[in-house]
């Protein structure tokens, strides 16, 4: 059952489009308006905004193509470990898209599995990259995301295309290693 606001309650919905930002990317008071809320839209406040930075822990981070890649092959890695249908995958520098068939799964838990399993990755990435590394990143995603359910055959086929094709170009492969 959907704990959303403007959310239907059904029983099983045909996915989930899920939307999560990383970290520092999109804070409360950002210039493009921000979620107080789901449901409850904010307009811009600079002052916020400061006041969100100087509560950062760790600076704010953009995904580079390795990074990207690594997302989306974890997602895809997980749905299959899990059995769920995963549809499309988009990870970009600020964001990612999934949308996802996990039958009987609260959104909230698929969600906080990909996040996971993603962070974990990303940390094994971020070591593997710099060995002699002592500070391993430990915030990687915001709080929370975008949950919304797909309920019928043109919310899901709207949510892929958008997804496949409203993001600009996707994740570069990645780069051939001499053997």
């Amino acid at each position: 059952m959907t704990k959303e606001l403007g959310q239907v309650p059904m029983g099983e919905p045909l996915a989930y489009y899920l939307t999560w930002t990383i970290y520092g990317t999109w804070l409360p008071g950002d210039e493009r308006g921000w979620v107080a809320k789901p449901g409850q839209f904010r307009a811009p406040d600079a002052k916020r905004k400061e006041a969100a930075q100087r509560l950062m822990p760790e600076s704010a981070l953009t995904l580079d193509s390795e990074h990207r890649r690594c997302v989306e092959d974890t997602v895809a890695d997980h749905c299959r470990i899990r059995g769920w249908h995963l549809h499309v995958v988009n990870c970009r520098t600020e964001h990612v898209h999934v949308v996802v068939t996990a039958p009987k799964r609260d959104p909230d838990v698929v969600m906080d599995q990909f996040k996971a399993w993603c962070t974990r990755r990303l940390k094994e990435l971020q070591q593997s990259r710099n060995p002699a590394q002592l500070v391993i990143r430990q915030n990687w995603w915001t709080q929370g995301g975008s949950k919304r359910w797909l309920n019928d055959e043109e919310s899901l086929e709207e949510a892929i295309q958008y997804v496949l094709e409203g993001q600009g170009a996707p994740t570069p492969p990645p780069k051939e290693t001499p053997a």
